[in-house]
């Protein structure tokens, strides 16, 4: 599946699930690890680990069966592993003290919602 493909398909399974302040970043000019960054807020431990839940079970039915997941016991930051596109479900406290949008949003522009 297209990077950008499975990205749009990733951002919609959040929104889906009421994700908040979602945020695809494409990273391909900065990193050869993965192609996009997804970064979404939950308000609880239980709503991080359902939207992380979500995404893994429509990449799978898409053909993307994950490379991994970190963090689904606690849940307070999950992220799933689709190779081209990596994403991270946190709970609001917890993406406020990490700031990965300061980390990765150097210089390119976040990636526009698909219509």
């Amino acid at each position: 599946m297209h990077s950008r493909k499975l990205a749009t398909l990733a951002e919609s399974a959040l929104e889906d699930m009421k994700a908040r302040d979602v945020r695809v970043i494409d990273v391909r000019k900065l990193t050869t690890v993965t192609d996009y960054m997804i970064i979404a807020s939950g308000t609880s431990d239980r709503h991080v680990r359902s939207m992380a839940d979500r995404v893994i079970a429509d990449a799978t039915t898409a053909g993307c069966k994950p490379l991994g997941t970190e963090g689904t016991d606690a849940g307070e930051w999950v992220l799933v592993d689709l190779r081209d596109v990596v994403v991270h479900v946190m709970l609001g406290r917890v993406r406020d003290l990490y700031k990965l949008e300061n980390l990765w949003d150097i210089h390119v522009p976040a990636v526009e919602a698909a219509p």
